[in-house]
């Protein structure tokens, strides 16, 4: 069998900027490619997901390539603090089209905590130690439970109390960046202050120019 090759976009070590661990140092590896959208602006209008603002296109990103899983968990590694175990945020695009639990096995073995930002869309490998999912509008479910669900907002047609059926241990309404933000985030936190349920995620690495 042909050893399976990961297409990243980029792997840095940074801070958590958004949701419960915002502030926490992390390693970020970005697969590069998503199920709601290509990643090309020529394709955005027609894209399932429109407000996204991230570049997952492509590998080149910082320390972006194809990467067996060994080489991966060696870069991952080779960016972390001496004598600590990783804490490493899978994203994307959307991690779940290459995140597997051979790669999560691997990364066992250096004792490393595994978190994943999806859109939920896709079923999750095992071993997974941190689930956060952030629905978006138009899409089907798969993912009904993890420890954080963060929902960009508003978005048509998703109303955030039609979530709290499903089984997450924190909620988080997040302000739709663009030119509305500010709107955005005055009604994020009407919302909050009125369903204490949902707690606000800021992006704080957007205000403080973290990458």
């Amino acid at each position: 069998m042909a050893e399976k090759v990961y297409s990243i976009k980029e792997i840095y070590h940074t801070l958590q900027g958004e949701g419960h661990h915002a502030g926490q140092s992390a390693i970020f590896c970005r697969f590069a490619g998503c199920n709601l959208w290509s990643g090309r602006e020529e394709d955005r209008s027609t894209a399932i997901c429109q407000f996204c603002d991230t570049n997952f296109w492509g590998t080149d990103g910082e320390n972006g390539g194809k990467y067996s899983d060994v080489e991966l968990v060696s870069k991952i590694v080779s960016l972390w603090p001496k004598g600590e175990s990783p804490f490493i945020v899978f994203t994307g695009g959307e991690p779940a089209l290459q995140l597997d639990s051979e790669l999560l096995f691997e990364l066992r073995k250096v004792d490393a905590t595994c978190a994943i930002e999806t859109n939920g869309t896709l079923d999750l490998p095992s071993g997974i130690d941190w689930i956060c999912m952030s629905p978006k509008a138009n899409t089907e479910l798969k993912v009904e439970h993890g420890d954080e669900l963060k929902l960009v907002y508003p978005q048509a047609g998703m109303n955030p109390a039609d979530f709290e059926r499903m089984d997450f241990t924190h909620f988080y309404l997040q302000p739709m960046d663009g030119p509305f933000l500010e709107q955005n985030t005055k009604a994020c936190i009407q919302y909050c202050l009125t369903n204490p349920n949902w707690k606000l995620s800021i992006q704080t690495h957007k205000v403080l120019h973290i990458p």
